[in-house]
């Protein structure tokens, strides 16, 4: 049986951690499940399979998986473009699959969606004391998810009185400009947050989306495998998984999120003050993102 001590105990070390010298950082920006809540990034996934099988299709965990990190509504248009569940959708009705089923299964998945994600709100272990922590360091802390408002507004008010409460929000459908993988929910992050320099940030994230977005706005990136949705155990799930089940799976996850380019990848935001100062001395001899 495998145990969750490990990251439990980086959790209650990061609460009497000392302050650092993270200079010249200003900011961290996190993705929300699978970063700061909902190990394993569980909410969407199962919902996007009881979503679809509405419709009568028929689509696996690792499909719903797959395009994670996008806004809800590109995440489905782009379940739709897989050839087995575009296949399915034309022997079902006949046809192709285009915007206005997307449009069809987003109506569907909203309220589902809207009456779950409070019950996936749990903090991933650390998270409540890394925040503590960055603004004891002087750093801000920015947030962005593809979840959309409605949804958010569900989440916010359960993930704060657990502790988690970023200096700022941006959801997946406020921005004109569009979502993930896109630079903008991570550069509206810079503008509310006022920083003056996105080198100064660090992006936070589970998925390749994510990475992607803090790639394109400029800043560093950071990847989180254990607790996301690469690897996409629940927590009971990964407390009785034999333990080389769990190194193969970290493995593939840090393979997937290096390979889309992130600076570093840990094993979850417990793990997040040393690579910060690891990214603030490569910052100090004049390293930057690019």
């Amino acid at each position: 049986m495998n145990s969750i001590a490990t990251t439990e105990a980086q959790a209650l070390s990061l609460a009497g951690a000392p302050n650092a010298d993270i200079s010249p950082l200003q900011a961290v920006i996190f993705d929300w499940a699978g970063t700061l809540v909902d190990f394993g990034s569980l909410a969407p996934t199962q919902i996007f399979v009881e979503a679809f099988a509405t419709f009568g299709i028929t689509i696996t965990l690792a499909q719903a998986r797959g395009p994670m990190g996008l806004s809800k509504w590109d995440h489905i248009h782009q379940l739709l473009q897989e050839e087995s569940i575009a296949s399915q959708w034309q022997t079902a009705f006949g046809y192709a699959p285009g915007h206005d089923d997307v449009d069809a299964i987003y109506a569907r998945f909203m309220p589902m969606q809207i009456a779950k994600v409070a019950e996936f709100s749990d903090p991933i272990a650390g998270a409540p004391e890394l925040l503590v922590w960055l603004r004891a360091n002087g750093l801000k802390v920015g947030s962005c998810s593809g979840y959309p408002r409605e949804v958010l507004n569900q989440l916010l008010p359960q993930a704060a009185a657990a502790g988690v409460q970023p200096d700022y929000v941006v959801a997946g459908d406020e921005l004109d400009a569009g979502g993930r993988p896109g630079p903008y929910m991570a550069l509206a992050n810079v503008l509310a947050l006022a920083v003056s320099d996105v080198r100064a940030c660090v992006k936070v994230d589970d998925t390749v989306p994510g990475i992607s977005e803090g790639l394109n706005a400029g800043m560093w990136t950071v990847g989180l495998s254990l607790s996301g949705n690469e690897v996409g155990y629940s927590v009971q799930e990964y407390a009785q998984a034999a333990p080389a089940e769990v190194e193969a799976r970290v493995a593939a996850a840090e393979a997937k999120l290096k390979q889309a380019g992130a600076h570093h990848v840990v094993r979850s935001v417990a793990d997040l003050p040393v690579v910060l100062a690891q990214i603030a001395a490569d910052m100090r001899s004049g390293k930057t993102p690019v």
